[in-house]
C-alpha cells in the first residue's frame, strides 16, 4: 500500500514528528507509526484531518490506494459469493430431499420444519442474486469472470448481456424439473416403504 509511505513522506515535508501529528489528528504516536509502516489503516475521520493537517486533497493523499482499496473490496465480494452460495446449495439440497418425508409424515411441524428451510434456501439466495447484481454479473461466463478476478471484454460482454433472459427461462424451467422429478422419485420410495 502506497498510504504509509504517503503519509511519512508529508509528514516529513511538514517537518512534523510522529508525536505531533500524532496529537494533531487525536491518535496516538504508535498509531501514526502504524500507518507509515502499513499495519493497519486510517479511518474516514483520520484521513480528513491528515488531508487538513498537510493541506492537500484527500485524493492526493489516498491516490496510490485507490486500485488496492478496490482490490480488496473485490476480494471481499468474491468471498461473500461464494461463502451465501455455498449455504444456499446446502439448504436447496436439504430442502429437496427432505420436501417428500416431511410432507409425507403429514404433521403441521414438518410442513413448517420445511418451511424454515425452504425460506432460509430463498433468503441466502437473495444474497448470492444481490452481490451479482451489485457487481451486474448474470451469465454464468461473467460469474465464473468475476469468480476469477477477470472481466469480460465488450464484445463477450455484449453476448451474454443478449443471453441473460434467455437464461433466466431456461433456468427456472430446469430447477422445477429437477426439483419435480426428485420429489417424484422420493414419494415412490417412501410410498415403497
Amino acid at each position: 500500500m502506497e498510504l504509509g509511505n504517503q503519509i511519512k513522506k508529508y509528514r516529513q515535508e511538514s517537518q512534523l514528528s510522529q508525536e505531533e501529528l500524532a496529537n494533531r489528528v487525536y491518535v496516538s504516536r504508535q498509531t501514526i507509526s502504524n500507518w507509515e509502516n502499513d499495519k493497519s489503516y486510517p479511518d474516514v475521520t483520520s484521513l480528513v484531518l491528515l488531508s487538513e493537517v498537510f493541506q492537500i486533497s484527500l485524493d492526493k493523499l489516498i491516490k496510490g490506494d485507490i486500485d488496492t482499496m478496490k482490490e480488496v473490496i473485490k476480494q471481499e465480494e468474491i468471498k461473500k459469493l461464494n461463502h451465501y452460495g455455498a449455504i444456499y446449495t446446502v439448504f436447496l439440497v436439504i430442502a429437496v430431499i427432505s420436501a417428500a418425508p416431511l410432507f409425507y409424515i403429514g404433521n403441521k411441524w414438518t410442513v413448517i420444519l420445511w418451511c424454515v428451510i425452504a425460506l432460509a434456501a430463498m433468503y441466502f439466495a437473495t444474497k448470492v442474486e444481490q452481490i451479482k447484481k451489485d457487481n451486474d454479473v448474470q451469465t454464468y461466463k461473467e460469474i465464473v469472470a468475476f469468480c476469477e478476478g477477470k472481466r469480460l471484454d465488450e464484445i463477450q460482454r455484449a453476448r451474454e448481456y443478449g443471453k441473460r433472459p434467455y437464461q433466466k427461462v431456461l433456468w427456472f424451467i430446469g430447477s422445477a424439473t429437477v426439483g419435480a422429478i426428485v420429489s417424484y422419485v422420493l414419494c415412490i420410495l417412501l410410498q415403497s416403504f
